[in-house]
């Protein structure tokens, strides 16, 4: 490996981490907007994001490709349900958190590389292996756990999970710049995110004139959405797919810190329904590893 080979995958590695770092943490973030309601949060978040990746995509010459992808109609439909995807998304996780449900979010974001695995088998036949099907049947019972165990559904993790999988792998199949797809999903929510703000400024919720701190904190929701997404660009382009995939564990790691040091319930019953799913996450990635080595072996 060269020396500049290496310096390459260093930024790439110090990006991709940071990236994860910054959703582990947003958390915190969510939590010191929390004077705003969860609708008016996100709908800072789109009205913010769309001028900077506006910007981003000037800055990188990605502007006319941005309008040819889109003039594709199956793009076009496809980028439409991830604008609905990730806009639910979004609510039901500043939701969570700025209700006290830091650990049900930080359990969807780990059940959600095992969800993509299912959806791989099922929908691109992908072959599935015994330590893939150890890795689900472990999260399948740490879920079925958390129902008789802890004696409730855990219906936010399961929607983020659920959603996040399938934006996953819509934006896969539309094969679109990760930079190109988030400004045309930011777009296409914008006019639903004026009128929510629209609507909540007539009815005296809106937060945002209350003072210049508050505003100015609304207006970082932007930043909390694209400086990560760009730092991730940046790992994964330079980084094996194995590497961004242990490194995806750190931010609901964070978060799941983040809940128990708020003080969130966590019994034995949720110690084991967790112990589960990181029984499965680690199969999981184990089962990764041994695939890449095995590719590799192939093709040397």
């Amino acid at each position: 490996m060269t020396e500049v080979q290496d310096r390459d995958i260093r930024r790439a590695l110090l990006a991709g981490l940071t990236g994860y770092l910054i959703w582990g943490v947003s958390p915190l973030y969510f939590q010191l907007v929390g004077f705003a309601s969860a609708l008016e949060i996100v709908a800072h978040r789109v009205v913010w994001s769309l001028p900077m990746l506006f910007a981003v995509l000037l800055i990188a010459g990605k502007l006319r490709p941005a309008f040819r992808a889109i003039a594709d109609p199956k793009v076009l439909l496809t980028m439409l349900a991830t604008a609905a995807l990730i806009s639910v998304n979004w609510l039901i996780f500043v939701q969570a958190v700025n209700g006290g449900q830091v650990l049900q979010a930080s359990l969807g974001y780990y059940i959600n590389p095992l969800m993509s695995v299912a959806v791989g088998v099922v929908i691109l036949r992908e072959p599935l292996g015994p330590w893939r099907i150890a890795a689900i049947v472990l999260a399948s019972l740490g879920v079925l756990n958390q129902i008789i165990a802890v004696g409730e559904v855990p219906w936010i993790s399961l929607s983020l999970a659920v959603t996040f999988t399938a934006y996953g792998y819509l934006r896969k199949i539309a094969s679109v710049d990760g930079r190109v797809g988030l400004f045309w999903e930011t777009a296409f929510i914008l006019p639903f995110a004026l009128a929510a703000l629209v609507w909540m400024g007539l009815e005296g919720q809106s937060q945002f004139l209350d003072s210049p701190a508050k505003a100015a904190l609304l207006i970082v929701a932007g930043l909390v959405t694209i400086v990560p997404l760009l730092l991730y660009i940046i790992g994964a382009r330079g980084l094996r797919l194995s590497t961004m995939g242990l490194l995806q564990f750190t931010a609901p790691s964070l978060q799941f810190a983040i809940g128990v040091m708020s003080g969130e319930p966590f019994t034995p019953a949720h110690m084991v329904t967790f112990g589960l799913i990181w029984a499965g996450v680690a199969t999981f990635t184990w089962s990764q590893l041994r695939r890449e080595r095995k590719a590799v072996a192939a093709a040397s």
